[in-house]
């Protein structure tokens, strides 16, 4: 159902958007096709018009992925509320826009797959990501719901849940971290953009819904799920170690 399947790429920036498709090029079969739309996510509107358009190009679609996000890192006092804003536009609604204008596509076919890229920040939480965690957990709480309530029309979920890895937006973000935030992250390794891609693509082959990439992730995972306590006692006491506070400067 993946594998070979014609692909269409969404996003704001063209530029990037074009990037994108030059590279993919160079993989794909002649019957494959690689379209770009220039398209906000977290405009309702431009996502309706643009899966319109997608489906009248390259056919109706059967399999969606959901990864626009974008991450502040921050002091909770320190967050404006148009950060909190901007994000919840972009992570969820953007991710909530696509499942809707999708879903109608799906039905007409009788079957469809969504995967929502969400983030051990969607299943934890972690220092000076209020307003990051606050957008992946409303993530995963959307797709626990829809697993569910969709599965009778033979429409499946994947929520992957990976740790920080290799990315512009992380390499930014590095610029500019809280020191306790620092020490949090330092817990899990970055992981390799190719690794999480080969996770999900595996994960998806195999049917599973939750697909947590890295060995060392997973652990953490489970016992966040298994010994919540423990998990907790572990963070609080490297944000101690850390501690410097919003008022430092």
């Amino acid at each position: 159902m993946v594998k070979g399947a014609s692909l269409a790429l969404l996003a704001r920036d063209e530029q990037k958007l074009k990037a994108a498709q030059q590279e993919l090029g160079e993989f794909k079969t002649e019957e494959q096709k690689v379209e770009t739309f220039s398209c906000d996510v977290a405009d309702y509107t431009q996502v309706g018009k643009t899966m319109a358009e997608i489906a009248a190009r390259l056919g109706k679609p059967y399999l969606l992925v959901n990864s626009a996000g974008i991450l502040r890192e921050g002091y909770f006092e320190r967050i404006p509320l148009e950060v909190f804003r901007e994000i919840m536009a972009i992570n969820y609604f953007g991710t909530l826009h696509c499942i809707k204008a999708v879903l109608p596509y799906f039905q007409q076919q009788g079957r469809g797959r969504i995967v929502n890229i969400c983030s051990m920040a969607g299943l934890v939480g972690a220092f000076g990501y209020a307003a990051y965690c606050s957008s992946k957990f409303a993530i995963t709480g959307l797709t626990e719901t829809l697993r569910g309530e969709l599965k009778p029309q033979h429409i499946r979920f994947h929520l992957v849940c990976p740790p920080e890895f290799g990315s512009p937006m992380v390499e930014e973000l590095n610029k500019c971290r809280t020191p306790e935030n620092k020490a949090l992250v330092q817990t899990m390794p970055v992981l390799e953009v190719e690794k999480v891609a080969e996770a999900v693509m595996e994960g998806i082959e195999h049917g599973r819904y939750l697909i947590i990439p890295g060995r060392t992730t997973r652990i953490l995972a489970a016992l966040n799920r298994l010994s919540p306590r423990l998990s907790r006692a572990i963070v609080d006491r490297q944000i101690k170690k850390a501690y410097r506070g919003p008022n430092r400067d």
